[in-house]
């Protein structure tokens, strides 16, 4: 059995697509921490899973580079929890992060097409 590398956790996710994964639900509204695994969970029909382990430190790197805000707030369950929502700054990094995904991903698939 071997073990899983860093670059590729266990949700098959690759190193770096999660930060931008939960900017572009913030991009939509502002959500609690449980709200954005669930919202990144559906939109991937299911195949992708943020566990609590990985998605709070991503979290809070959001928060000290000023991508995200945060503010204590009341959730659907009436429980006290904090929702992130995107700043401008962060809105900026969406889009030079989904066009640096594009160009790579079309990198990829070139190879893929002609190799």
């Amino acid at each position: 059995m071997s073990m899983p590398s860093k670059s590729m956790p266990k949700s098959g996710m690759p190193s770096g697509a999660l930060a931008l994964l939960i900017l572009r639900v913030l991009h939509s509204a502002p959500l609690h921490g449980y709200a954005i695994a669930q919202r990144i969970h559906v939109l991937s029909s299911e195949v992708l899973e943020v566990e609590e382990g990985s998605l709070y430190p991503a979290l809070q790197k959001l928060l000290l580079k000023g991508w995200a805000s945060a503010e204590w707030g009341i959730s659907e369950t009436n429980r006290k929890v904090r929702f992130y929502r995107l700043t401008a700054a962060g809105q900026r990094q969406l889009e030079a992060e989904i066009r640096d995904y594009e160009r790579v991903n079309e990198a990829i698939q070139s190879v893929l097409r002609t190799a």
